[in-house]
Order: C-alpha cells, then sequence, then structure tokens
C-alpha cells in the first residue's frame, strides 16, 4: 500500500475526538458554539472568535498548544481541549493551560480585577473521575463553610465512557462513534460528515495529514540539530522517548510558521 493510501485509510478512521479532526473543525466558530452551549448548558451563548492551534507561549517555562481557544459573548475565553489517551496528569495539565491563557491574555499592569474569566473544557475518551457521570464541574469550595468562591476560572470536565442518556452523553457518541450523527447538532455532525464521508472532505484531511507530517519531519531534524549545537546531548536523548517533552522544545525552538 503506497504512503497516499495508507494516510487516506488513517483519515477515515478520524473523528471529532481526534485532535487533527477537532482542530479542523473548530476552524467553523458555529461548531465550537453549538457544542459549548450543550456542554456549558447555555442555548444562548454566543462564540464571537474561534482559534485551533492558539499557541500559549511561556519564555521562562513550558509553552503550550491549545486544541482550540475561544472568545465568549459574555467576554470568557475558553480553552477546549480533546484527549484520548489516560497517560497523564490532566487535571494539572488543565491547571496549567489555563494558566498560561490567562497570562498570555493580560496586558501587564492590568488590575486584578480585569484578569479575564477563562473557562477549560475538557474532552476526554475515558471517565477521569470515575464518578460515572458524562459531565463534571469542579468548583474551588471553602473548606470550612462548604461555600463555593469564584475567582473566574471555570474547569467542566467531559467524558464520552459514560452513557447516560444526557445530552453531551449524546454529543459525546457523535465525537466517538464513526457512524453516529444526530439531528439534535447538526453543525457537528454535518461537518463530521464531510471530513469523513464526502470526497472533499477527506481530499482535505489527507492534504492536512500529509502536510503536518512532513512539517513535524522538517521541525524535529531542526529540533535536533539545535540540541546537537548547543551540546544539549541529554535533552536529544530525552526527546526520543518523552514525546511531551519534545513537544514542548518544539513549541519553545522551532516555532510553528504562520
Amino acid at each position: 500500500m503506497s504512503n497516499k493510501a495508507k494516510i487516506r485509510e488513517e483519515a477515515k478512521k478520524l473523528n471529532p475526538i481526534d485532535d487533527l479532526m477537532f482542530r479542523t473543525m473548530a476552524e467553523d466558530k458555529d461548531f465550537c458554539e453549538e457544542i459549548l452551549r450543550v456542554i456549558l448548558s447555555d442555548p444562548a451563548l454566543t462564540v464571537l472568535e474561534s482559534t485551533p492551534q492558539y499557541a500559549g507561549t511561556n519564555p521562562q517555562g513550558r509553552s503550550v498548544i491549545l486544541d482550540a481557544k475561544c472568545v465568549l459573548g459574555d467576554g470568557r475565553k475558553t480553552d477546549i481541549e480533546v484527549q484520548k489517551a489516560n497517560d497523564t496528569d490532566h487535571q494539572r495539565r488543565v491547571r496549567y493551560n489555563g494558566a498560561i491563557l490567562t497570562t498570555n491574555l493580560t496586558d501587564p499592569g492590568v488590575k486584578f480585577e480585569n484578569v479575564p474569566n477563562v473557562c477549560v473544557v475538557f474532552i476526554s475518551r475515558f471517565d477521569i473521575f470515575n464518578g460515572n457521570r458524562s459531565l463534571y464541574h469542579v468548583d474551588r469550595v471553602i473548606r470550612e463553610t462548604g461555600k463555593i468562591v469564584d475567582n473566574g476560572f471555570e474547569e467542566v470536565y467531559v467524558n464520552a465512557k459514560v452513557k447516560d442518556g444526557s445530552e453531551v452523553s449524546e454529543l459525546m457518541e457523535v465525537f466517538v462513534d464513526d457512524a453516529a450523527y444526530n439531528s439534535k447538532f447538526p453543525v457537528t455532525s454535518g461537518s463530521k460528515r464531510r471530513y469523513k464521508e464526502t470526497e472533499k472532505g477527506q481530499r482535505r484531511m489527507c492534504e492536512i495529514m500529509e502536510k503536518i507530517n512532513e512539517e513535524t519531519r522538517l521541525r524535529i531534524n531542526q529540533l535536533n540539530a539545535i540540541l546537537i549545537k548547543s551540546k544539549r546531548y541529554d535533552d536529544l536523548e530525552r526527546t526520543t522517548y518523552d514525546t511531551d517533552y519534545q513537544e514542548q522544545l518544539l513549541i519553545e525552538l522551532v516555532p510553528e510558521k504562520a
């Protein structure tokens, strides 16, 4: 089987839970608006702007690439993350991503009362809290009184593992099941069908995959050259088995072209 044929077969297996398809679908703010209306239980919610693969930089530490950053009509900034594998401490990932998004959106000298409200929506194939719920809201609670307090940071976790008959669970079925489409979510279902079933959509996904594969190969070669030139041999060795660390160094040392 040729490389192009292999890429086409891989593209057919993609669903919205996969980074590549999600980020492509998130180019359409109407898609982000539809899923956030369901997840945040707000049918009047509006998305003014959506930015897939938003680069959150940290000059003094780890930088990140967010799957999608959205600006909501009420001023909130939302980071939507999709994750298939339960392979790390995702709660700390959410905490860190939220902090990076906050600092990247806050100008120096801004008064604390004007620091933007940030919401991280974490969509996963697995039940992160094992509570048999498809939707979790994590609040800040005063231990002594039980009172919920708000500092402008919101965490919402959604998973596709639990089938509880809720609207969120129905949406997640569209995210993970190859054959699942639902008229309740016309934008999500229509976008998924376009990229999975139409020739034009399939061609677009294949082109993106080919471009990403080539760009990634070139950037990794550049990164390796930088590490060798800087005699950072321990870092070079670590990138061979730690993909998260490799991604961090790629963001910091070999920025993607705009």
